[in-house]
């Protein structure tokens, strides 16, 4: 898990960086168009500034002393550093500010791999008679002609050009990305921290813990397996201890018959005929019992491992209910009418509520009732039996319970009335059991019209 952390930490890390020297890269092509976009400014406007002090000052055959003097009142009027060289390029005239801003550039630490400040830079117009005018740019805000500037103080970090040219940028950029990685850190560890609980829970849960569930926190992805793993184990758990408690109970169900046949057969060599004929009845009557309950057994787990119905179509439940209903001579009473589903198994979800009306029914006529109420088929299977407690009327249909005193005595398996619900409940319908008036049972298997079964 830790390497999850690491690859989605260093997939983040990877991402940011990506994006930071883009971002770079950008910028600095930004810088440098927005440079070369304010020289050709700059130069033009000192082309502009040239074009006005030539028209102003007097021409190459003035006298020396009148060319520097005119050039010297100009700069001190547009507070601009000037400098005038004659046709073979020796200086006539240095304005105070061009000197200073001259011995302010000299005087500043050399640093071969920084660009030169722009501002120190002296732009050459060429003047129409030949002679050469140097023009720098003028300082912004106080300067040192005024007494309250020093042309030697370093500006501010944000505003130099070394900063601008990308040294700057490339400490802020590397800021952001150690700052934004440093963050990352806790988010990614946070979530592979929840997969690492949800891993640890499938392994309890696998190691047996079957009551084990994880902690669901959030509503992302993470918390969508999580609740999801919790469903699934929930229902693993229930069919975990549904066959749990089915094989023991059919364990201790084949104990009878077996115990009974093992003595039928140990008594079979002594018997006289009459004894012997009645031991191989007995034996039949209990092999006929372990078929039975290995097919009930069979059956259940079936149902209770599936969620759906192997086959789906139309039944004639009242066909199907005549049918059973004839072979115990049982009446039937109500309308044709039809639902979809496995005729298979409804056929046995009928015959077991028959033969449950049979075994605990005292020998009393069945009655078997249709109804159609509404969007649903009601088969009523009534009895004139000593009738079941309502506390007991939820607990006959669980697996192998059967009423106090009905252990032995009224044979079966208890298996046939959970049958019947498992059965009812794939076809989206249910089963109860009802008294009845005057006395008895009613069963009542209740399905829905046309619903089908249940997915």
């Amino acid at each position: 898990m830790k390497t999850l952390t690491l690859r989605i930490y260093l997939t983040v890390v990877l991402v940011l960086l990506l994006f930071a020297t883009a971002s770079g890269w950008l910028f600095q092509r930004e810088i440098e168009g927005e440079r070369i976009r304010a020289d050709s400014v700059l130069a033009e406007r000192m082309a502009a500034w040239g074009d006005l002090i030539e028209r102003s000052i007097p021409g190459d055959e003035a006298p020396t002393e009148e060319q520097a003097t005119a050039l010297l009142d100009w700069s001190q009027r547009l507070r601009l550093p000037l400098a005038l060289d004659d046709q073979h390029g020796a200086r006539i005239a240095t304005s105070a500010l061009f000197a200073e801003r001259q011995k302010s550039a000299t005087a500043k630490p050399h640093d071969a791999t920084a660009p030169p400040d722009p501002r120190d830079r002296a732009y050459a117009v060429p003047l129409a008679d030949g002679r050469t005018l140097w023009v720098m740019r003028p300082w912004r805000g106080k300067g040192p002609s005024d007494g309250r500037g020093s042309p030697g103080a370093p500006p501010l970090p944000f505003l130099s050009p070394t900063w601008q040219g990308g040294a700057g940028l490339v400490l802020l950029l590397g800021l952001l990305f150690a700052a934004v990685s440093a963050a990352a850190w806790p988010v990614v560890s946070r979530l592979t921290r929840r997969l690492q609980s949800l891993r640890q829970g499938v392994e309890q849960f696998g190691a047996g813990e079957l009551s084990h569930r994880v902690a669901v926190s959030g509503s992302d992805e993470v918390a969508a397996v999580a609740a999801s793993f919790n469903q699934a184990a929930s229902r693993i758990e229930t069919l975990v201890r549904s066959h749990q408690s089915l094989l023991a109970n059919a364990s201790h169900e084949l104990r009878s018959p077996l115990a009974r046949m093992r003595m039928a057969v140990s008594m079979l060599e002594d018997a006289d005929p009459a004894q012997r004929e009645r031991l191989k009845r007995e034996i039949d009557q209990n092999v006929a019992e372990l078929d039975a309950l290995v097919e009930e057994v069979l059956l259940a787990s079936r149902l209770d491992a599936a969620r759906d119905i192997d086959r789906h179509e139309t039944v004639d439940v009242l066909g199907l209910v005549a049918e059973e209903a004839a072979r115990v001579g049982a009446t039937v009473d109500g309308s044709a009418t039809s639902v979809q589903g496995d005729e298979r198994l409804l056929r046995r979800a009928v015959r077991n509520l028959i033969e449950n009306a049979q075994r605990y029914g005292g020998g009393s006529p069945i009655e078997i009732m249709l109804k159609t109420p509404a969007q649903a088929v009601e088969v009523r299977v009534c009895d004139r039996g000593g009738g079941v407690p309502d506390a007991l009327r939820e607990r006959i249909f669980e697996p192998f319970y059967r009423l106090p005193g009905h252990a032995e005595t009224a044979g079966g398996v208890g298996l046939g009335l959970s049958l019947v619900k498992q059965i009812a409940e794939r076809h989206r319908g249910r089963v109860r059991c009802e008294p009845r008036e005057g006395g008895g049972s009613c069963f009542v298997l209740s399905l829905p019209v046309g619903a089908g079964a249940r997915g």
